[in-house]
């Protein structure tokens, strides 16, 4: 019998409140790598929450969280994961491929270029590396978060919201990034609010659905790509 390899991302009895709101509860959740999970449901169900308390942004209020068996928010943990948070942060005064060699070199990463311009061809971003983000568009700054994330290693890769600002041929080269991601051995995470892009996008694999962060006006589902291994968790969430 073979034996399952550690979960990558191990979530165990997470709370988040604010004073008395509970933002995210309760919460029990494993995935693997080379597990693809899309988080679905409503703005304001807790999906950019959690995915804060696993990148180590947010302190849970109960529970615990590991990546890669360390605790959430500490250097081991932080460097197992790379976060695409709703809202790009990037620098004003470095151009995009000052971007991807300072993202590169801050991991270790030594022949960064030839990676680095393959993410740029394939987001279409070719003819904007020497510009400064100042000049760019909604859509270009998510495709240009997504090479910065995507540029350095990681055993869990999060991604809040990245199909948003991206037109319908940018969201299947994102699909396309992501899924070689998991096939490569990381855990991926997804979130978003949009089922229509859930099904068109992420539903490939045979993924099982099941409801997570419910709540009785709130239904939030959870779709990876084992059917068998879907993680079942009740909860609110409101952030």
């Amino acid at each position: 019998m073979t034996q399952k390899a550690p979960p990558v991302l191990e979530v165990k009895g997470l709370l988040r409140r604010y004073a008395t709101l509970v933002a995210l509860g309760e919460l029990d959740l494993e995935i693997r790598g080379g597990e693809f999970v899309a988080l679905v449901g409503p703005n304001g169900a807790g999906k950019s929450t959690l995915l804060a308390c696993v990148a180590g942004l947010l302190d849970p209020s109960e529970g615990q969280v590991r990546v890669a068996g360390a605790l959430s928010g500490s250097l081991p943990a932080r460097a197992a994961t790379s976060y695409l948070g709703d809202e790009p942060v990037l620098y004003d005064d470095l151009s995009l491929e000052e971007h991807l060699e300072y993202v590169a070199r801050l991991h270790g990463v030594e022949d960064w270029e030839r990676p680095a311009a393959d993410l740029v061809t394939r987001l279409g971003l070719d003819d904007r590396v020497d510009d400064l983000p100042a000049h760019f568009s909604k859509g270009m700054r998510q495709k240009a978060s997504i090479a910065l994330g995507l540029s350095r290693p990681f055993q869990l890769l999060l991604a809040d919201e990245p199909f948003d600002g991206l037109d319908p041929p940018s969201r299947e080269v994102l699909t396309d990034l992501l899924s070689e991601a998991a096939a490569s051995g990381a855990a991926v995470v997804v979130s978003t609010h949009r089922l229509d892009i859930a099904e068109v996008h992420l539903a490939f694999g045979g993924f099982g659905v099941a409801p997570i962060l419910a709540r009785p006006d709130q239904a939030e589902v959870v779709m990876r790509d084992d059917p068998d291994a879907c993680a079942v968790a009740d909860g609110a969430g409101v952030a």
